[in-house]
């Protein structure tokens, strides 16, 4: 097999400023005009409550308009193409991941947020295009037992090194990740993965195949499989990994060669109650919101300013402060949704061989 080329999409162009009504900086927005109510999506669980925190509850006391918030599906895609061609607005905003979005816009099914970054300078710019604007940064990086490693690897190449670091280990049932981890084991620096070289992929998991115990298929697995020392590394979600070492476990993170990327807002096409969302979208875009939610999720706020009022200690275990962020590289969501389906195919049919 040759290596993938990426898809070429369609860039999209940023909005240039922000001249619509309603669309000012967060502490200017006030409750001259009359009330509203928007419906917001979110995955629910502990984003319930930590947007409730840092996003709708203030908004609604800034604004004096109503959030109602709903929860979405795990894939939202297919849910959000029923809004808008059917005209049933049961949301007006709703997270969505990169590659979500892309699928979305592609289909024409977004509509413009109304600002860009020249609006928000301190936004990751990789956060924000004419139709999404990013909210949260997570990664997939390594965990290892403390107490069974005085040390435990850092890099890829490493945690391939059964010989050097012995002990049991875990990877994620899924193509996604799993292979860019597979090419910097065998020594693709993480800035030259894309396009990722399919069969060196395979070539290097061959190597690992019968050293892994456990193929995780879902955060809470993997989260549980390190807490309960059933393995004693594993690669997994930032705030997954995390919530063993709150729950006690003799557990630590590294972020070396780290693959991170971005869920946000996006607006159904055509919605109803599209300036009020955008109000809400602008809203969100505050640093001080942004570190809000931080003390709930440990997910890295895509404002970079938000750090100026996240507790350092805090910031550590966050995606994007700068000594995590310096480690890793965003995943390629144009790559994989052009070849999601055949690798996926073959990563599968490999895992039975």
């Amino acid at each position: 097999m040759q290596k993938f080329a990426p898809h070429r999409r369609r860039v999209l162009q940023l909005t240039a400023g922000a001249a619509a009504v309603g669309l000012a900086s967060p502490a200017l927005i006030g409750r001259a005009r009359a009330a509203g109510s928007i419906t917001v999506a979110d995955p629910g669980g502990p984003f319930r409550e930590a947007f409730s925190t840092a996003f709708y509850r203030p908004f609604e006391e800034a604004t004096g308009n109503t959030v109602i918030n709903v929860a979405r599906d795990a894939e939202p895609t297919a849910q959000f193409k029923a809004i808008v061609e059917t005209g049933s607005y049961t949301w007006d905003v709703c997270t969505l991941t990169i590659s979500a979005r892309d699928i979305l816009a592609a289909q024409d099914l977004l509509d413009p947020i109304g600002f860009s970054h020249d609006d928000v300078p301190d936004l990751m710019p990789e956060a924000i295009n004419e139709f999404w604007m990013g909210t949260d940064v997570y990664s997939t990086i390594k965990a290892f037992r403390t107490d069974i490693l005085d040390k435990g690897p850092s890099t890829w190449a490493e945690f391939w090194d059964v010989e050097a670091f012995p002990g049991v280990r875990s990877l994620r049932q899924n193509p996604i990740d799993t292979l860019e981890q597979a090419l910097m084991a065998d020594g693709v620096a993480p800035a030259d993965l894309y396009p990722l070289d399919v069969d060196r992929a395979f070539a290097s998991l061959d190597k690992i195949k019968k050293h892994i115990a456990v193929w995780w298929s879902s955060g809470a697995q993997s989260t549980q499989l390190i807490q309960s020392g059933e393995v004693d590394m594993i690669p997994g979600w930032n705030a997954r990994l995390q919530a063993a070492i709150d729950g006690g476990a003799p557990v630590a993170l590294d972020w070396t060669e780290g693959l991170y990327s971005i869920e946000g807002w996006g607006l159904p096409k055509g919605g109803p109650r599209a300036d009020l969302a955008r109000e809400f979208v602008r809203f969100c875009s505050d640093p001080e919101r942004q570190a809000a939610y931080t003390s709930v999720l440990s997910y890295g706020p895509t404002n970079l300013k938000a750090y100026e009022h996240i507790d350092a200690e805090r910031a550590k275990i966050l995606p994007t402060s700068p000594n995590n962020l310096s480690k890793m590289v965003i995943a390629n969501s144009d790559w994989w949704a052009e070849n999601r389906a055949e690798v996926s195919e073959r990563f599968n049919t490999w895992l039975l061989s």
